[in-house]
């Protein structure tokens, strides 16, 4: 997810300095670098390598679930997609059975979760969006300004809102019970991650997607407008930067949304 710049949760680097082995600092080090310049196989490499000398570490365990998923969440591959959000749900699993309170494990389970979902069946998605919602109010519960939780949680509320009463009626009757919430809910979350982290694109750009789902046309296009102006941090941005911008000329909203 720094005058004084300010870091997104989900890009945070973590301002504590764990004790690990010299050589495993050096490397988190070097791979918190490589994940800035979004060159995650890179990031990859040197979390695994510091995973080796400290195989115990919450630290490393949450990056690399970040690392996946932001790997993950760009690739047109199916198969590798969904086999490398299975690696950040085993490591995010594994962050939080040793350090229950890291907040970060939770973030990006919850984050690894909602991929997976997209690409199964269903029969699990009604299971997997639970606990999906479960674990960002984990995360919320340990740090109630998670902006990646608030903005993953807007994100399904959203799509909840565009499940019709009657869809969710017969998925609660054949799959079990569908989370409660929709618009409100979606419009709340995203609007306290964007109060929270004002610099990270995905919050205005799905508070924008959201807005268009409630017919909302001229504050959709502010928030194109202020999502075209903020900076590249995660591989998806630039995909979503190209959406942003099709988004602008297509609905012909007023002023200059390029940059």
């Amino acid at each position: 997810m720094m005058t004084r710049v300010y870091v997104p949760l989900f890009l945070l680097l973590a301002s504590a300095s764990p004790c690990y082995p010299a050589d495993a600092s050096a490397l988190v080090a070097a791979g918190d670098a490589h994940f800035v310049q979004i060159d995650y196989p890179a990031a990859i490499r040197d979390y695994d390598e510091a995973l080796a000398e400290s195989p115990e570490s919450p630290e490393l365990l949450w990056r690399l679930a970040r690392a996946y998923v932001c790997s993950g969440e760009v690739d047109d591959d199916a198969p590798r997609r969904i086999a490398g959000m299975k690696k950040a749900e085993v490591y995010a699993r594994k962050c939080i059975a040793i350090q229950p309170r890291q907040g970060e494990g939770h973030v990006w389970l919850a984050a690894a979760l909602g991929y997976l979902a997209l690409d199964a069946g269903m029969k699990q998605q009604v299971p997997l969006s639970r606990e999906l919602l479960d674990e960002t109010q984990r995360a919320l519960d340990i740090n109630p300004r998670d902006d990646a939780a608030l903005s993953i949680r807007g994100s399904f509320f959203r799509a909840l809102g565009n499940v019709g009463w009657l869809k969710r009626q017969l998925a609660a009757v054949f799959l079990g019970a569908v989370p409660e919430g929709g618009f409100p809910e979606a419009e709340a979350a995203l609007q306290a991650a964007m109060a929270i982290a004002p610099d990270v694109m995905r919050h205005p750009y799905e508070l924008g997607i959201l807005y268009l789902d409630m017919d909302r046309k001229s504050e959709a296009c502010r928030l194109f407008e202020q999502a075209a102006r903020l900076p590249i941090r995660v591989a998806i941005d630039v995909p979503r930067l190209a959406k942003i911008k099709g988004y602008l000329a297509g609905l012909d909203c007023p002023g200059d949304g390029a940059r």
